[in-house]
């Protein structure tokens, strides 16, 4: 079973047969978090997109508690190590691909900036295809619209797209970006944490059912969603 958990704003826990994997831990300072970093002391790696606030908040937290894994750019696994003195970290850059529990995680392309909570700069944004079993997982994490997401995530069965605007695209661009990946089932990220970013996740879903093929599926904060739904679609 592979088990998706939203546990608010941009932050995902990933559950497979042989890892429990951390995107984005942002807890703290989140008024929507109904978690805290101590509560994932069994997280065997945690993923970051880019280096601002709202998704590296609780980074050293967790793996503080856990000894999980960081996979991050070079920039922000220097970071960690040089500030917070964790070793147990995967260097790396958008195009590659590393071993993730019993899967891989490949970091593809994300338009938007990287900058660490010191202002250090943080590398490329990016996001994430996640490979298990049969299934290929996309989280576009914060970014824009961009055309070269079909060619990195075009198929997947399950996308996870930004749909608060502001900082990242929006319900529109969205919708066009669900077009071109074409997924079987398509989830909503990073909205309704601040004033800025609210969106009406039921009328995004509306939008999906009625201009694309795929499944939208909203989770409310602590829900999942697990991809055995999937096989059949």
């Amino acid at each position: 079973m592979i088990k998706l958990t939203w546990l608010s704003h941009a932050s995902w826990l990933i559950e497979t047969a042989g890892a429990r994997i951390l995107l984005d831990p942002f807890f703290t300072d989140n008024p929507k978090a109904q978690v805290s970093a101590d509560q994932f002391a069994d997280a065997t790696h945690v993923l970051l997109s880019h280096g601002h606030a709202d998704h590296v908040g609780d980074v050293a937290a967790v793996l503080k508690h856990s000894g999980a894994q960081l996979i991050a750019t070079w920039e922000i696994a220097e970071w960690f190590k040089k500030n917070h003195g964790f070793e147990n970290v995967v260097a790396m850059n958008v195009g590659g691909n590393v071993a993730l529990g019993d899967g891989t995680a490949k970091m593809v392309p994300a338009l938007h900036s990287s900058s660490l909570p010191d202002g250090s700069y943080g590398g490329s944004a990016a996001g994430f295809l996640l490979k298990f079993e049969t299934f290929r997982i996309y989280f576009a994490c914060d970014t824009a619209y961009y055309s070269d997401m079909k060619w990195y995530a075009g198929g997947a069965d399950v996308a996870v797209l930004p749909i608060g605007d502001v900082f990242t695209m929006g319900i529109h661009d969205s919708i066009e970006a669900i077009k071109l990946i074409e997924p079987k089932v398509v989830l909503p990220t990073h909205y309704n944490t601040w004033p800025p970013i609210e969106q009406d996740a039921a009328a995004w879903a509306n939008h999906v059912i009625a201009e694309t093929d795929s499944k939208p599926v909203v989770l409310k904060v602590g829900e999942s969603h697990t991809l055995e739904l999937v096989r059949g679609l």
